[in-house]
């Protein structure tokens, strides 16, 4: 049996020096002996992430580090849910730039954000519109204009750790767009 603490130390310094594979190991021998460690799985996550060239791995890696600090069951936590709502949001932010609106309407139901932003004008209120179709169906983003200004009213409505994940999937797609980094500084003064 692995000493937990010492092994999720090692793993994680061997993280920060960028040894993701030696990381992985640790983490995996953690996950063997204590299978519900939220901090070996999300490690080991990280660690995959970071070995498959996702640049945002280290920055994710970072501000959990910097979570834990404050608070780790939370830091756990909230890392969870980001990891999981990545999971995918590379793939279809690459995709959603990349494919037509035709053939994009051909696979998926949902409302166009143009239509979305309509209802949200009408009734004033983003936030309840967006939680009403959130659970109902999908915006479908077809402009990078349209998924920046999408982003930033997630910001102004607090929904501040979706707008981090996307934002991580979208600057592994666009590293150099600096409309993005202005919306990571805004999440990170708010």
């Amino acid at each position: 049996m692995v000493n937990k603490f010492k092994t999720l130390e090692l793993a994680s310094k061997n993280f920060s020096q960028s040894a993701f594979s030696e990381a992985l190991r640790e983490y995996a021998a953690v996950l063997e002996d204590f299978p519900n460690s939220k901090e070996a799985y999300n490690g080991a996550i990280l660690s995959e992430m970071a070995m498959s060239g996702e640049s945002g791995a280290q920055a994710l890696f970072d501000y959990y580090d910097v979570l834990k600090k404050e608070n780790k069951e939370e830091a756990d936590t909230i890392i969870s849910e980001i990891l999981n709502a990545m999971d995918g949001v590379i793939d279809s932010i690459g995709d959603l730039i990349a494919e037509p609106l035709s053939a994009k309407l051909e696979y998926e139901d949902g409302i166009l954000y143009s239509d979305f932003l309509s209802i949200v004008d009408e009734d004033g209120d983003f936030k309840k519109i967006f939680e009403n179709i959130m659970f109902s169906t999908r915006v479908i983003i077809t402009q990078k204009e349209d998924f920046i200004d999408f982003l930033g009213k997630l910001i102004d409505n607090n929904y501040n750790e979706m707008a981090f994940s996307y934002l991580e999937g979208a600057l592994a797609v666009y590293p150099n767009e600096d409309r993005l980094r202005n919306l990571i500084k805004r999440l990170a003064q708010g």
